[in-house]
């Protein structure tokens, strides 16, 4: 009896068995996001009008106008901040007119650390122009004022005329009288020779020096400096090495209007009048206009450099709203 009771007991806790369980099956649903075509559009059309508020950014950085928005003729003199500058780029123009005439021109080094002294000393004042070409070009890039780069040009005039003056008084001082530098007067026969060096050389200094003006606005001086002054070394060495080496010429380059205009580079004799104003035109044309389309131009294409390598840097600059940008 108590063996049958064992068997009924182990028989009722045993689970039926359910022959019809089916194996259990994950389910995942994959949940697709379609995008209506609406939103692509949409997208597109903000990336476009993004990307034209950008380029408008651009060309307004680059036409926008760089110096003091306020200078003009009626402002410009109700601070005495101009003649400060106007006395730096007098006294300036005056350092290198006398650099030029007593090392000369033959003497890269000593242009070196002369043009980075000068420009150190007339830095804060004025920028350190000393060169009618690189006003022209400041100008003609919206830095500086029409009224500011015309008094600039007087001044350095001026300078040049005053190197002059000092040392020719000390070279007529002097027990022996050495002349100064000569210049070969120009000719049809050298007009486009004479030409392409000063313009080269122009173009070279105006570019470093449009170059550096990324580095005044940081307030690194000798950084500036230096870089005008490896500028100014460079066009005289690729001045000498082309008008010596190449077109046999000697002492005919000057790469200043301003020490140009006051180094008698005028004629003043001639067979009769026509052929003095020949004269007159060409030394004009070569040592006068020359320069400061190279200086320009020089200006123009460092802009376009600087617009095309820092295309994000308007952004610092304007700020561009429906299609129009204003100056931050």
């Amino acid at each position: 009896m108590a063996t049958s009771k064992s068997k009924k007991a182990k028989k009722s806790t045993e689970k039926p068995k359910n022959t019809n369980t089916k194996p259990e099956v994950t389910v995942v649903e994959e949940i697709v996001t379609v995008t209506e075509p609406e939103t692509i559009v949409t997208e597109i059309a903000e990336v476009k009008m993004k990307e034209n508020k950008k380029s408008k950014c651009i060309f307004a950085n680059f036409f926008a106008k760089k110096g003091d928005p306020e200078e003009n003729i009626l402002t410009i003199f109700k601070t005495p901040k101009i003649w400060g500058a106007l006395v730096g780029e007098l006294i300036g123009t005056m350092f290198i007119t006398m650099l030029l005439l007593t090392l000369g021109i033959y003497q890269p080094l000593y242009v070196l650390f002369g043009v980075i002294g000068v420009t150190l000393a007339v830095f804060t004042l004025s920028g350190a122009h000393l060169n009618p070409a690189i006003t022209a070009g400041m100008m003609a890039t919206r830095r500086v004022s029409a009224i500011r780069g015309v008094l600039y040009m007087v001044a350095q005039v001026v300078g040049a005329w005053l190197g002059l003056v000092i040392v020719n008084a000390f070279r007529m001082a002097g027990e022996t009288k050495v002349d100064l530098p000569a210049l070969t007067a120009v000719e049809a026969s050298n007009l486009w020779q004479l030409l392409a060096i000063e313009f080269l050389g122009v173009f070279t200094l105006a570019f470093f020096f449009n170059r550096a003006q990324e580095y005044k606005s940081r307030r690194s001086a000798f950084t500036y400096a230096a870089i005008i002054g490896g500028g100014m070394v460079l066009a005289v060495l690729f001045a000498i090495v082309i008008s010596s080496n190449f077109f046999k010429i000697s002492n005919n380059f000057i790469l200043n209007p301003a020490v140009a205009i006051m180094y008698q580079i005028f004629p003043t004799s001639a067979e009769n009048f026509g052929t003095l104003i020949s004269k007159v035109g060409l030394e004009v044309l070569v040592f006068i206009l020359a320069p400061i389309v190279a200086g320009i131009l020089a200006f123009f294409v460092g802009d376009i450099a600087t617009t095309l390598a820092g295309e994000d840097e308007c952004e610092k600059h304007h700020h561009c709203k429906d299609g129009h940008c204003h100056e931050k």
